[in-house]
């Protein structure tokens, strides 16, 4: 994940991303996207210094992008000590499964009649795959993480598709504290991969019954592992 508390995080080579209008907008999605790919750990303090200096913005946008993401609850403003990515306490996450029961439940239940548009999907799962064959577990997760977004996308819903968003990335800060990301995400890629067939089908109750044993597992799951990092670790903002 390689960075320090008070770095860039090599964030000068997505400077030329912003082009030639820097909105805090753009350096949200930049910032966002180096907070999932664990270049920002959980506990990190972002410089303004460092991180304007490196995508060539103003004190005034980056602080926006900051707001914007601490809205989005990436990150927290500690009085006196400045802006951290955000530590989940361990009620967050199961509070976040909550919600992505009710969502990506929702969305399976309500799918209509097949045959579904699936190729999202079928990437997402073999892309895990691949990845797991290579032994790359951070991309295993990463596939993961895209196979229920799109779950999701088949509702056709811009706002579930921007709730989930920030739901599965919030989850991502929890990944990057765990020490074991193989144990945490291989046994998942079969279940995936079951659901999809349920899905190409056309079983859509049995994709539903599927998914939310999965959700449960999954949680009961990363909720003892993550009490152990909790208890474990040092003490960091939550927010």
């Amino acid at each position: 994940m390689g960075t320090t508390g008070s770095g860039s995080g090599g964030l000068a080579d997505d400077r030329a991303l912003l082009g030639r209008t820097s909105t805090a907008e753009r350096v949200a999605d930049i910032l966002r996207t180096r907070i999932a790919e664990g270049f920002f750990p959980p506990g990190t303090r972002l410089s303004e210094d460092s991180i304007g200096g490196a995508l060539g913005v103003s004190r005034n946008t980056l602080r926006e992008a900051f707001r914007l993401l601490t809205h989005e609850r990436l990150l927290v403003h500690e009085l006196n000590r400045g802006v951290f990515v955000r530590v989940l306490a361990v009620e967050d996450v199961v509070d976040i499964y909550r919600t992505r029961r009710l969502v990506e439940r929702a969305v399976v239940h309500d799918l209509g009649e097949p045959p579904f548009r699936l190729d999202g999907l079928v990437r997402a799962v073999t892309g895990g795959e691949r990845d797991a064959r290579e032994g790359n577990w951070a991309g295993v997760s990463t596939a993961n993480i895209h196979f229920h977004r799109e779950l999701v996308a088949l509702a056709g819903s811009a706002r579930m598709d921007e709730l989930m968003r920030g739901v599965l990335a919030e989850l991502r800060l929890v990944f990057h504290l765990v020490d074991d990301p193989r144990a945490l995400h291989e046994p998942y890629l079969m279940r995936n991969r079951e659901i999809l067939d349920a899905l190409d089908a056309g079983e859509r109750v049995k994709a539903e019954r599927l998914l939310v044993e999965y959700l449960d597992d999954s949680r009961d799951q990363l909720v003892r592992v993550y009490t152990r990092v909790r208890e474990d670790g040092p003490g960091t903002p939550t927010g």
